[in-house]
């Protein structure tokens, strides 16, 4: 009769193996999670300047263009503060940090963000082209919404005088 000395079990080299694949599973997992995360920051800070994009559209939509009693250049009229801001050119240059919503009034909560407003004049057959305040019955509004002094969205539209 033979002596069999077989043993059952794992050698010490499998075990390394089972323990490496291990090892490499979680570190994948791991890495995957950041940056699902890492997206997942990335989209709410997109959607959060969308909102305050559409805060100030919403603010200015129905504003008129420009104050039927003035011609100075687009821009507040001299004492003007954000509260009497009443036509779209009182925008003209305007930054706000914190950013504001559509009854003006400023957003505390979104304090890492801001709206910059341009509103300027711009050629009846070529949009791209800015006159002269006054200078044409069209004016384009630029909003872009940052964060950090990071662009994170911009926006333009037309409105024409009326």
């Amino acid at each position: 009769m033979k002596n069999k000395n077989h043993k059952s079990g794992f050698s010490l080299i499998e075990v390394l193996i089972a323990i490496l694949l291990v090892g490499l599973a979680i570190a994948s997992l791991v890495a995957a999670n950041g940056a699902f995360t890492k997206a997942n920051g990335v989209g709410v800070d997109l959607s959060t300047a969308e909102f305050l994009l559409e805060q100030m559209k919403e603010l200015t939509a129905m504003m008129p263009v420009v104050d039927p009693n003035e011609t100075t250049p687009f821009g507040p009229e001299t004492g003007e503060t954000v509260a009497d801001f009443d036509d779209l050119g009182d925008f003209d240059n305007a930054t706000f940090s914190p950013p504001i919503d559509t009854c003006k009034n400023p957003l505390n909560n979104f304090s890492t963000f801001s709206q910059q407003v341009i509103v300027e004049n711009v050629n009846p057959s070529d949009f791209d082209t800015v006159v002269s305040d006054y200078g044409s019955d069209f004016v384009r509004v630029t909003v872009k919404v940052f964060q950090d002094s990071t662009e994170i969205i911009s926006s333009c539209w037309l409105r024409a005088i009326y």
